[in-house]
């Protein structure tokens, strides 16, 4: 059975660093038999269908990138349902999210996508960075940040390697956004 699927590419065509064109990038996962191959926007996020199962294609995907371009690029990858899951189990509420976005002026909800979940010790690691403008809650695979100020300037945001594990973030609406794709896709 075929699974909708979102991989989420970490730290490409960010600051001229490690460019990979998105036309490219669909041609050599097209290559690698997934199919319905669509990328959003440069940074990284592709959606596609497959049978297989979702560590042999991040593997997959991580050495065509290494093989072609020549570094390494960390892949999260999660099917549309999970993806769904998480949005719908947001823990932070919307009056939360509103009254942060308020007070940043941008946007303000953001998911650190990892690729496992991180131990009990490592999320207490980050419990020290979390002050009056920051807020986070690490559910499973994914640590869910609330920004009454700018993710630049947080100290969660900067210390989320001590959870040890391969992560990239997007914002809310980019998650939102992929997720639509998503169902399109599925609807096809």
């Amino acid at each position: 059975m075929m699974t909708t699927y979102i991989a989420l590419l970490r730290g490409i065509n960010v600051g001229g660093n490690r460019i990979i064109k998105m036309a490219e990038l669909k041609n050599a996962l097209e290559a690698l038999g997934l199919k319905d191959v669509k990328t959003y926007i440069q940074s990284g996020n592709v959606l596609f269908r497959s049978d297989d199962d979702a560590i042999n294609i991040q593997d997959k995907i991580e050495k065509e990138i290494n093989r072609v371009w020549g570094f390494d690029v960390p892949v999260v990858l999660r099917s549309a349902r999970e993806l769904e899951q998480l949005i719908n189990n947001c823990p932070f509420s919307d009056e939360e999210i509103k009254t942060a976005e308020q007070a940043s002026g941008k946007e303000s909800l953001y998911i650190s996508f990892m690729v496992n979940a991180p131990s009990p010790e490592k999320i207490l690691s980050l419990k020290p960075y979390e002050n009056d403008n920051e807020s986070y809650h690490v559910i499973g695979r994914e640590v869910f940040l609330l920004f009454r100020d700018s993710i630049r300037n947080s100290k969660v945001a900067n210390n989320l390697h001590r959870l040890d594990a391969h992560s990239t973030v997007r914002n809310s609406k980019t998650v939102k956004k992929l997720l639509e794709l998503a169902k399109e896709m599925e609807g096809q």
